[in-house]
């Protein structure tokens, strides 16, 4: 038999005679040497795993999650101390020996791992990385018949131009079709489980709807069983049939995913669904009491949003005015226009949320509104001064009255820098402060992104993700900007962190009156924060307007189907959202047909 997608869902003739439980962990211990002495990650889990079921472990970082799963095929460090039982059909894998923990690795269970340009070995094509998988478990395998094996699995799932994609380096590919091939080596030997960690994270909600169809379309016709790690429960709705919830390497609850998202019973699993943000929170008819209180959570940010009335005679903070964008010619690499026709206005105490696909022009927006890119045409004013072709002096004014939060503050943090000199530098730089002054000024800030002060001294390493951002923040704000650019700030965050986050940006923006470019991709988190919400699609603004406009009437095709891959926290809707987003994606390939 097939499904709609095309792809066989026949279950394989060696998954046909195994026994219905594939896996069963008991009393499952994971510990660290760290500083001569043991520090607990995962303590004393007991699952099962059934032939073609979706577990979700859903938790925080830190829970123990990945640790935990890791510790199934001997994937943890030397320091990593594990204790209790892995039995895989039976058979007991702890303390089993490395040749036999590789005969299992790829061929009864294989992992697709969170960040596949990290995974995957970037001197290799990824043609060739599918087929020494396959000719590791298969000696006997002939090369053209492990290439054409390697093309046929691409082409399961759905990478474009499968031929001419096996020979392309993973750098050439888009973060989706990484992951597509992640998800091909990972499936090449017909595995029992899949372990699936954190597959959708940073992804944009198409490339995510996408992803996780194609995992639900292989689930059934390879009749594996998958256990998900993740931190989305938009993601756990969709695809899982029973949940186990982490917290502190302990499992504080589990069940169906029905029982736990209409009637969770432990306060943290409480306390995790209600700081999800999905789109309508707040405006649901005939609440349950647990709906109530999960749109309680973050509802009040959604009001201090609704309560900003923006006066369009103002003067803008920000005015795109038909701009365009272009990447100059560079060698042999011709010019690109990344963006073009852009006009939008951005007014003080307003959050302008820019929402898009990777690649739609989002980011290159927001880096000219600072002036790190030059436009091409048209007319840019920033803080009253027109950008459009300026001279340095105009930038190094324009800079002080601007501030940039950047997706990742791993990377945009200096590491051999302590965080008070990284927020303390552009006040330095501007000589607007300096010795005691620069120190006190240093503490107000991380006073104002609820940071202790002596977190001054610490180094980025040395805090958590949601610290790391708090730290962007307040280095972004250190010359109490007009401007403020927000570059994906969430995309990579816990829910509860990504919770404290938005109402924390939000505070601070009443509290000082800056214009606030938004970007994302997460739209329910745009829902929650915005004003009005602008979306680009290939480089122009397809359509703008509040949020009420944009989320709840969209009149674009492309919103449309953005809105309709966004997955949300309750397993009833979501099917309901599956079905509408089939039925538009079905519209569109009649329209282009």
């Amino acid at each position: 038999m097939t499904d709609t997608t095309g792809i066989d869902a026949t279950t394989p003739a060696s998954h046909e005679s195994l026994p219905e439980t594939i896996l069963e962990v008991g009393n499952l211990g994971v510990e660290f040497w760290v500083d001569g002495q043991f520090y607990p990650a995962a303590i004393d889990m007991n699952y099962q795993v059934r032939r073609g079921e979706v577990l979700a472990i859903v938790g925080e970082s830190g829970s123990g999650k990945s640790t935990s799963s890791m510790a199934l095929l001997g994937l943890l460090p030397e320091n990593a101390r594990v204790t209790g039982s892995i039995k895989m059909l039976g058979r007991e894998l702890r303390g089993v020996d490395d040749a036999t923990l590789r005969s299992l690795r790829g061929n009864d269970i294989a992992v697709i791992f969170q960040e596949p340009m990290t995974a995957l070995n970037p001197v290799y094509t990824i043609g060739f990385q599918i087929m020494e998988a396959l000719r590791s478990h298969d000696r006997s395998l002939a090369p053209s018949d492990a290439k054409d094996r390697a093309v046929d699995l691409l082409r399961m799932v759905e990478m474009p131009n499968p031929e001419q994609s096996f020979h392309k380096y993973p750098h050439q590919l888009s973060g989706g079709q990484r992951q597509r091939a992640m998800i091909a080596q990972s499936i090449s030997c017909d595995p029992l489980l899949l372990i699936a960690d954190e597959p959708t994270t940073a992804l944009d909600v198409t490339v995510q709807a996408e992803v996780l169809d194609l995992l639900r379309n292989l689930h059934k016709r390879l009749d594996s069983a998958i256990i998900l790690i993740t931190h989305d429960m938009g993601v756990v709705a969709d695809l899982a049939d029973r949940i186990m919830v982490m917290k502190n390497g302990l499992v504080v609850e589990s069940g169906a995913v029905e029982q736990i998202f209409s009637a969770p019973k432990h306060p943290y699993t409480q306390q995790l669904l209600a700081a999800v943000p999905h789109l309508g929170l707040g405006v649901i008819e005939e609440p349950t009491a647990f709906e109530e209180q999960q749109a309680s959570s973050l509802a009040a940010v959604r009001e201090r949003a609704s309560e900003v009335v923006v006066t369009e005679t103002r003067t803008p903070v920000l005015s795109f005015q038909d701009v365009a964008i272009e990447y100059p010619k560079r060698g042999r690499i011709p010019a690109f226009r990344a963006a073009e026709h852009i006009d939008l206005d951005i007014y003080p105490g307003e959050i302008v949320g820019l929402v898009g696909e990777s690649g739609s022009g989002k980011t290159t927006l927001g880096r000219a509104a600072i002036g790190l890119l030059p436009i091409a045409e048209g007319k840019l004013l920033t803080v009253g001064t027109d950008i459009s072709a300026p001279s340095r002096k105009e930038l190094f004014a324009i800079r002080r009255k601007t501030g940039i939060v950047f997706q990742d503050p791993a990377s945009s943090l200096n590491p051999r820098m302590p965080i008070g000199q990284s927020i303390g530098e552009p006040i330095l730089l501007a000589g607007v402060a300096s010795g005691k002054d620069l120190d006190k000024r240093v503490e107000e800030l991380l006073s104002q992104v609820e940071l202790p002060a002596s977190y001054r001294n610490r180094f980025p390493h040395e805090l958590s993700g949601g610290q790391r951002q708090r730290v962007g923040i307040a280095r972004a704000l250190a010359l109490a900007p007009e401007l403020l650019v927000a570059d994906e700030p969430t995309s990579a965050l816990d829910v509860s962190v990504q919770a404290r986050f938005l109402d924390l940006l939000q505070e601070l923006q009443q509290e000082l009156q800056f214009a606030c470019l938004f970007i994302s991709h997460d739209l329910a988190v745009v829902d929650i924060l915005a004003h009005r919400i602008a979306v680009m699609h290939h480089g122009k603004l397809v359509e703008s307007g509040t949020r009420d406009q944009i989320l709840r009437g969209a009149k674009d095709p492309y919103t449309q189907r953005l809105i309709a891959a966004v997955p949300v926290p309750d397993p009833a809707a979501q099917r309901v959202r599956r079905e509408a987003r089939a039925a538009l994606l079905a519209a569109g390939r009649d329209a282009a047909v």
